[in-house]
């Protein structure tokens, strides 16, 4: 042994196994000799330590035992075991006083929880409750921390001190601060107090942690509020308690994604179903501070409802008019009018100022909307509300600001002439249908034309409703137009209603009958209007068949109805054949063969005999094929 430790003394091994040869060869000094080199060599080896402790106590050398724990401790003060070891054998000797001196020593040193409470536990299996009670005093000094006030107060839950178990947790509320609240408190309280029936205390406790803990941190605290709740509340303290865990899910949300406007849209919702008017305009605030980065209308669709949804809020809920202004004046700064506009931002503060009888704030949020983003909806609804006040000078200036706006908007002409029209000024509706008319671009012209056309037969003017039939021809041979006109020269004019002066002119003068007004000169003009179109699209546009067809079609209902022969319409009627024709794809591809119908005309078989041989091949075969199933 002596030469082994000579080579490796540094081997604890080789020390342990020599002094367990001498211990077992009775030799107890020179065991404890051993031990003590070893020491020596490497006294911070905590297993030496306590297997030489082992051999004293195994032996009952008591006395050396303790001077080796003392020792033990002196030099390794920081390590838990050798405490342990050396208040447990005082402890079996029966040594109490001694075992409370050792840790009094320990506790200088201001050991882990652990420590503290193996110190504890130990008065308190010999009934020292005061002594336990100045001890944890001393532990939540030593060691402020929610662990320790959590322990001093289930201790003196559990020795019925109600009162003094509440103090602590207060206490540890005041002492820990701020910083060091955090959810476990704040539930080990709460369940203290409903342990203890205190219902209402426990509320309390719940409703002040989750407004004083930040939301990332109260998930647990959320969780247990809600069964809590669930077990004591009723269905408004439950209903308070979802909407507190809405409230929570929403703040992580924004918090994420700020630009993320529908959740911020059911935040807003959430606050005006369950929220105060301050935490609401909180959170409206909240959310118009996210404007969209980019400068594109789209982006800004969505959020534009934000700040419509505040304005709402506060004119219905809040009641608050001078705030609904505000909030549509910061909008209306914040929109770039030179990029884009919204028209419904315009018109909503409008017509909050007419609902507020500010019927001068409203023509001038309109008049900034015309001078700054002009749109039709916006003249329109600024015409429509001066035409209800009977302000028709101010109408007719928007009138001609909408035009000199936007010239090519038939639906602007066409209105503006129809309340000319309303107003009995008819020189005044024609005047600006002859404008219109003459305007180079226009987005809707058969619009504008019929309605022209329609105003003069309202009128009772057949001979002007028939130049602007003929001027419209000019323009465009549409089939629509030549039937429109045929049925115009078909049919009476309507019954116009007269002044009085009229009235009696016309009773002192022979009623005489306008000639043109006859069935037969009506139904002569028909025709020449039905002769003139077939013509017309003859020779003009030969390759629109179908619409040929379409006159001959009404121009033969039109015989029938006047009771004429139909007989010279029915010649020009075509035949209609099925024929094939190529078909290709985009890319110019054949993609095969599709039937189709086509019209053959009377003057056209003429023209192509070959077609007259092809017929009576067809017949050939139908027959062959005929006698064939027979």
């Amino acid at each position: 042994f002596e030469d082994t430790i000579r080579r490796v003394r540094w081997n604890a091994g080789a020390w342990v196994k020599y002094a367990k040869w001498e211990e077992s060869q009775g030799d107890l000094d020179r065991a404890a000799s051993v031990w003590e080199r070893s020491l020596d060599v490497d006294y911070h080896n905590v297993t030496v330590w306590l297997k030489y402790a082992d051999m004293e106590m195994k032996h009952r050398r008591v006395n050396h035992a303790r001077n080796l724990w003392d020792r033990a401790v002196s030099l390794l003060p920081r390590v838990d075991q050798l405490w342990y070891k050396y208040i447990h054998m005082e402890e079996m000797l029966g040594n109490v006083a001694g075992a409370r001196q050792i840790f009094e020593r320990w506790m200088q040193w201001e050991p882990d929880h652990n420590g503290w409470m193996a110190y504890i536990r130990m008065e308190l299996r010999y009934n020292e409750l005061e002594r336990a009670r100045r001890l944890y005093e001393k532990y939540v000094v030593c060691h402020p921390t929610v662990k320790a006030w959590v322990r001093y107060a289930k201790f003196e839950a559990k020795g019925g001190n109600t009162g003094l178990a509440r103090k602590c947790y207060e206490r540890a509320v005041e002492d820990l601060g701020e910083d060091g609240q955090t959810e476990e408190l704040f539930i080990k309280f709460a369940e203290f107090e409903e342990h203890c029936k205190e219902t209402e205390r426990a509320r309390l406790i719940f409703k002040y942690a989750l407004d004083h803990i930040p939301k990332a941190q109260a998930s647990d605290l959320y969780r247990r509020f809600v069964q809590f709740e669930k077990q004591h509340g009723d269905r408004e303290g439950i209903e308070d308690v979802i909407v507190s865990k809405r409230r929570f899910q929403y703040e992580e949300e924004v918090k994420q994604t700020p630009l993320n406007y529908d959740c911020w849209f059911d935040y807003c919702r959430l606050e005006e179903a369950h929220g105060e008017e301050a935490k609401v305009r909180e959170v409206y605030e909240r959310a118009i501070s996210n404007p969209p980065p980019g400068q594109q209308k789209r982006y800004w669709q969505r959020y534009i409802y934000l700040w419509i949804n505040y304005a709402l809020y506060e004119e219905l809920e809040a009641e608050d008019a001078e705030r609904t202004r505000e909030v549509y004046r910061e909008c209306l700064k914040l929109i770039p009018h030179k990029l884009f506009s919204f028209s419904k931002v315009w018109l909503m503060a409008a017509q909050f100022e007419i609902r507020q009888k500010q019927l001068g704030s409203a023509r001038k949020i309109l008049g900034m909307a015309i001078g700054l983003a002009p749109k039709p909806k916006i003249f329109k609804t600024y015409i429509e509300m001066e035409l209800q006040l009977g302000n028709i000078d101010r109408c007719r200036t928007l009138y001609s600001r909408y035009l000199a706006w936007a010239p090519e908007a038939c639906e602007a002409w066409v209105k503006f002439a129809e309340l000319e029209q309303s107003l009995s000024e008819s020189q005044r509706a024609r005047s600006i249908f002859e404008l219109a008319i003459a305007q180079p671009l226009l987005d809707m012209p058969e619009v504008l034309w019929k309605a022209y056309i329609d105003f003069e037969i309202s009128l009772g003017e057949r001979e002007r409703t028939r130049q602007l039939y003929e001027r419209l021809l000019e323009r465009t041979k549409h089939v629509k137009v030549w039937m429109s006109y045929a049925q115009f020269e078909e049919h009476e004019m309507p019954a116009v209603e007269k002044e009085e002066e009229d009235e009696e002119m016309e009773k002192e003068e022979p009623k005489q009958e306008d000639e043109e007004e006859t069935l037969e000169a009506r139904n002569t003009k028909a025709r020449g209007v039905y002769e003139r179109a077939y013509r017309s699209l003859k020779e003009i546009s030969p390759q629109l068949k179908e619409e040929r067809v379409m006159v001959l079609e009404a121009w033969r209902s039109f015989e029938v109805r006047t009771g004429s022969s139909a007989e010279s319409v029915t010649k020009k009627m075509p035949r209609r054949v099925k024929r094939k024709r190529p078909i290709t794809t985009e890319d110019g591809t054949a993609a095969g063969m599709e039937e189709y119908y086509d019209y053959i005309f009377p003057e056209e078989d003429s023209n192509a005999p070959n077609l007259k041989i092809l017929e009576a091949a067809y017949k050939w075969k139908r027959q062959k094929n005929a006698g064939e199933q027979e």
